[in-house]
């Protein structure tokens, strides 16, 4: 096991939602039984973070209600800083999740516009001071796609951590069913988020998105180092990107690998790579990317070759699968027992 070297305190902004289930393998509203729990995919990394040992604060808009308070708690409980989360005046963000089953894909409805954060993020936080005391920020495509004041506050919060020397890392999370409800521009603005990144978690369809082409060799693999090759020469800042490859069977039976692209000092492309997990009867895969993306980040916060800092985002991703709910909540040392070969027996 490396030593780990640490870094300082990550700050992870983004939009709180309540998420809504209906009982296992129902469809929505079926039965009248929903399970309530908390998410977001920037929470999701804080909470990932905190539980791995590194020291993750979250900053958000949440409505000054009890339902605000409760999802401030929910990340609270797990060692997250919630000190720079805003309460204001408004409604709390909500999505439906109906999980898949066999062939039957999962589904999200999204009931999030018109709340506290949609309203009020962009005036919510002077920048500056919000990143005081951080070396990282984590940010994400999820809060541009809410709205113009998400749009807004993404673009202007990257470009002060920018200014400020904070380290910045992105992940794509584009979500087409947000950006359909708005007149926004998804290419110009989560390119201005990606201008800032120095650590992308993002794949060749994100950044044919962001720069208007297409990478179209038929080999997965291919199709990923030409668009890291076309998002260096973009994007100066980007040292490093990293994306999963899934291979579904079914819903429950699913195999998950990664890659590593990194700049080269010669202009070219240095690749890492893990061999695939194999997944059978996974329970929930939502928040899966953003395990992979706090596991990925914890390892290059504390210092470790990328190798390592890889499969050590591919383990936590595939711990994920196995738990209900948006947040991993696993330790870095049951993460590092899952990247063995210890078996599957009771561990007494």
């Amino acid at each position: 096991m490396t030593q780990t070297k640490s870094g300082g305190r990550i700050l992870c902004f983004g939009e709180m939602l309540l998420r809504f289930s209906p009982n296992q393998n129902e469809l929505l509203l079926q039965s009248p039984a929903l399970t309530a729990r908390p998410g977001g995919a920037e929470a999701n990394v804080a909470v990932a973070l905190a539980r791995f040992g590194a020291p993750a604060a979250m900053a958000t808009v949440l409505p000054d209600n009890a339902l605000g308070q409760a999802a401030r708690d929910e990340v609270r409980r797990y060692g997250v800083d919630a000190s720079p989360i805003v309460f204001a005046p408004g409604r709390m963000g909500l999505y439906f999740l109906t999980p898949g089953a066999v062939r039957r894909p999962s589904e999200v409805l999204y009931d999030r516009a018109g709340s506290a954060f949609v309203e009020r993020v962009a005036d919510a936080f002077d920048w500056d001071a919000l990143l005081n005391g951080y070396e990282w920020l984590h940010v994400s495509g999820v809060t541009p796609a809410t709205g113009p004041n998400g749009s807004r506050a993404a673009v202007e919060l990257v470009e002060a951590a920018v200014k400020k020397g904070v380290r910045i890392s992105y992940d794509g999370n584009f979500r087409g069913k947000l950006w359909e409800q708005w007149a926004g521009d998804p290419p110009g603005t989560l390119g201005q988020m990606l201008a800032g990144a120095e650590v992308a978690f993002a794949d060749d369809r994100d950044f044919a998105l962001v720069l208007k082409t297409k990478f179209e060799d038929p080999d997965p693999h291919a199709r990923r180092r030409l668009a890291a090759a076309a998002a260096f020469d973009a994007y100066p800042r980007l040292q490093r990107i990293a994306c999963t490859l899934r291979v579904q069977e079914s819903v429950a039976d699913q195999a998950l690998s990664a890659v590593m692209l990194t700049r080269g000092p010669d202009g070219g492309v240095i690749e890492t790579a893990t061999d695939a997990i194999h997944m059978t009867g996974v329970v929930d895969r939502v928040g899966g990317g953003d395990a992979f993306a706090s596991g990925v980040l914890f390892g290059l916060w504390s210092g470790w070759p990328d190798q390592e800092a890889l499969d050590f985002g591919l383990a936590a991703a595939g711990l994920k699968h196995s738990v209900p709910g948006d947040f991993n909540l696993f330790t870095a040392a049951e993460v590092r027992a899952a990247m063995g070969d210890g078996g599957f027996d009771i561990r007494r």
